[in-house]
């Protein structure tokens, strides 16, 4: 016998005595270590066992004699004790084991054959193959050189074709890098492709040893099959994701937008399709996120074809919660459909990159996330619902949609997605060529607070229209606040403009004083007129102001949720809304209102609804005197566009008329002056409440147009065509070209809804 041997068995007789005088837990623990040094020192099997029943015998002989001597209890426990102790030994040669009540009865069974087998390796063999986990040893460099049947069973390559060197034929390709065994135990969870295409999930735990032989070290492990674990998990993080990918989301474009993204990438598909039918015979609306059947990119003028359409108009049919693989019956699938919601008329079409098997698990998480997403739809539908009613409710409560020119409104509230609340504008043309304009604050927000403001604005609008003044409508919109609950404390700024006289009246009941803006210049708060907000105290008469309107300046009335803004002074909001009006004075009034919310916006968006109405006062004539040359005519557009854009004229019009002007002034250039280099060229433009004039005069001889003008000589049919009236006044004096047009009214919808045929929602 070696000395090592000897010592080993020495150390286990001595714990092994000692623990059967004193069964603990400490006892157990020097029986596991004792094992794990078996395993590093080569203690053979047989030996360990052969010392441990000498052992037991030894100390029950001996404890026989003591109680017979004594005549008391021998000690029954005893062989149960010492076989414990064995157990806790050999735990290290069982890495599979699953408990110590198994592991006993598995001892049994294998300590049974192990008399019939004819040696240790024998003995090995048979243990190893009885574990329900995969076993595998491992050498230095990664290569698996014994498996047993469980292993086998679990990855599809079994004993018969060891060894496997890296990479492992069951490796996923997809999958993860298989992380270094190390030196010390170690856990780990890696996805695998089994022999027969499917993908399975394995618990790996593993260990180091030394053979004794050759001090190579090696390493043991054992894997088990947790798919149904992953799965679970997957799919439930799987849901989590989704859910909170559409949580915020509050229109059907916005869930799609997001929600379709997130199923495609979690089931692996390539193309994920919605079509959603607005009525049972109307074209689909479709939706659209990855790639196209040929594999390309498609913008949002891709259209299903009549197979795709067919197939989603069938699958939008069936029962909810039913989903169809295609092609139907077939082992491999390229996608599956299903109903999108339970009102049939949605479905969902996830289309493969390349066919492939639908295990359960697959068939669970698709029904999953289509569910999830389903009642994102519905949810979203129930939003859009609400806040195209609520929008209706508050455009009609909000004033005009047709406004006269140079108007612009905008309101923005602070409670999406209802979009309604407390503030108003109106803006109502009167018939002495004036127009009146209110913008109000009723306290409180949402319905409650749009129920009040519908009641004053309705007030304020007939008192404008039975000609009250701006401090009169005040004062008498002081005894309807009183009789309408919640409408105490409100605030409005009315006032009157007067294009013509160039004038505006104003008064302010406790609101946000109005700014106007000369042209090119900052803008300057109007302070006068102010008084308490509605219905608070009693006052003998409100006051109020006069303001002159110099032609082309900007006026700007608005609601304080426009400055008022947490952690900022509102004097500096009011700063920049009269630096942005000094740097628009040739925008239109809506660019100016844009520019404005762009420059206020706060990060996180408005903290209270904002309401504003932008005018802009008629500019002052254009008067233009120029020599009769082709290089003059840039410098006649250019200016001509500037002044039309400080008029308000609408883009598409100011075009017309300055190809108009163009052709009015490129004639007299080419026929007048014939002749005669020193002539002279004169563009006037005026503007009035809601039309535009623009004359071209010049000195020069009238030039008939020819019978035959070809292709040119087109000029006075496109000028008639550009303008609502065209006058051409030709004498010995020279000719005048009178243009004029009369500027449309401004037309704002009751709602923009996000609608369309086809919308690619992402790549």
């Amino acid at each position: 016998m070696s000395a090592l041997l000897a010592d080993f068995l020495d150390a286990y007789a001595d714990a092994l005595r000692r623990h059967m005088d004193s069964s603990t837990q400490a006892g157990l623990a020097e029986g596991y270590e004792l094992g794990r040094r078996a395993l590093v020192e080569g203690i053979s099997l047989l030996d360990l066992t052969e010392n441990h029943f000498r052992v037991v015998q030894d100390v029950e002989d001996q404890r026989q004699k003591e109680t017979s001597a004594e005549g008391g209890d021998s000690g029954a426990r005893l062989p149960e004790t010492a076989l414990e102790f064995l157990l806790q030994t050999l735990v290290p040669l069982d890495i599979a084991t699953r408990g110590y009540l198994d592991g006993t009865r598995r001892y049994e069974q294998q300590r049974s054959r192990a008399d019939d087998l004819a040696g240790r390796d024998a003995f090995r063999t048979a243990l190893v193959e009885s574990l329900q986990d995969g076993f595998f040893v491992a050498d230095a460099q990664g290569t698996i050189i014994e498996v047993n049947t469980a292993f086998g069973a679990l990855t599809g390559y079994g004993a018969a074709g060891v060894p496997y060197a890296l990479p492992h034929p069951w490796s996923s390709p997809e999958g993860p890098r298989y992380p270094d065994l190390g030196t010390e135990a170690q856990r780990f969870v890696i996805p695998i492709r089994h022999r027969d295409g499917r993908n399975v999930w394995l618990a790996v735990s593993t260990s180091a040893l030394i053979k004794p032989e050759d001090n190579e070290r090696i390493f043991v492990g054992t894997l088990r099959d947790i798919t149904a674990e992953h799965d679970a998990q997957a799919r439930d993080q799987a849901a989590s994701r989704l859910a909170t990918a559409v949580g915020a989301a509050t229109s059907v474009v916005e869930v799609l937008a997001v929600g379709l993204d997130e199923v495609r990438s979690t089931v692996g598909a390539q193309t994920a399709v919605v079509a959603v039918w607005p009525s049972r015979n109307a074209v689909p609306e479709v939706y659209i996120s990855g790639v196209g059947a040929d594999g390309a990119s498609h913008d949002g003028a891709a259209s299903l074809d009549d197979r795709s359409r067919a197939l989603l108009d069938r699958a939008r049919r069936r029962p909810p919660r039913s989903l169809l693989a295609i092609p139907e019956g077939a082992d491999s699938s390229v996608g599956i459909v299903a109903p999108l919601g339970e009102t049939g008329d949605a479905a969902m079409w996830l289309r493969f990159a390349a066919p492939r098997a639908i295990s359960a698990a697959d068939w669970t998480l698709f029904s999953l996330l289509i569910g999830h997403l389903s009642l994102a739809v519905q949810r979203a539908r129930n939003f859009d619902q609400a806040r195209a009613t609520s929008l209706t409710l508050q455009r009609a409560m909000l004033g005009p949609i047709d406004l006269p020119p140079r108007f612009s409104v905008h309101y923005e509230p602070a409670l999406p997605p209802l979009e309604i609340g407390g503030d108003w504008y109106d803006v109502v043309p009167l018939r002495d060529g004036t127009i009146g304009v209110v913008v109000g604050d009723c306290v409180g927000r949402g319905l409650s607070a749009a129920v009040v403001m519908g009641q004053l604005r309705t007030a304020a609008r007939a008192l404008l229209l039975r000609g009250a003044g701006p401090a009169q409508l005040l004062a008498e919109l002081d005894t309807v606040a009183a009789r309408i609950p919640g409408a105490m404390c409100t605030t409005v700024c009315a006032a009157v403009l007067d294009p013509v006289r160039g004038l505006v009246r104003y008064s302010n009941a406790g609101h946000m004083p109005p700014i106007l803006a000369d042209v090119a210049t900052t803008g300057r708060m109007l302070e006068g007129g102010r008084a308490v907000p509605l219905a608070t105290f009693d006052t003998p008469r409100r006051p109020e102001a006069t303001t002159a309107l110099t032609p082309g300046s900007t006026l700007v009335l608005f609601t304080d949720g426009l400055v008022e803004q947490r952690g900022v002074d509102i004097d500096e909001g009011f700063a920049k809304i009269a630096a942005v009006l000094a740097d628009t004075p040739g925008r239109l009034p809506r660019e100016v209102a844009d520019a404005v919310l762009s420059r206020l916006r706060p990060a996180a968006g408005y903290d209270d609804d904002v309401a504003m109405v932008v005018y802009r006062q008629p500019p002052a004539p254009l008067r233009l005197d120029v020599p009769a040359r082709a290089n003059e005519l840039a410098v006649l557009r250019r200016t001509l566009k500037g002044w039309l854009a400080a008029a308000a004229v609408p883009h598409d019009l100011a075009a017309d008329l300055v190809a108009a002007a163009n052709e009015a002034c490129s004639n007299s250039i080419e026929h007048a002056y014939r002749s005669d280099d020193t002539g002279r060229v004169r563009m006037a433009a005026t503007c009035d409440i809601d039309t535009v004039v623009i004359v071209v005069t010049d000195t020069g001889s009238w030039k008939p147009r020819a019978a035959d003008p070809g292709y040119r000589g087109r000029g006075i049919d496109m000028m008639r065509a550009l303008t609502e009236e065209l006058d051409i006044d030709h004498s010995e004096a020279g000719t005048t070209v009178r243009m004029s047009v009369t500027l449309p009214a401004i037309t704002f919808p009751v709602a923009n809804p996000l609608r369309g045929t086809n919308r690619r929602i992402s790549g």
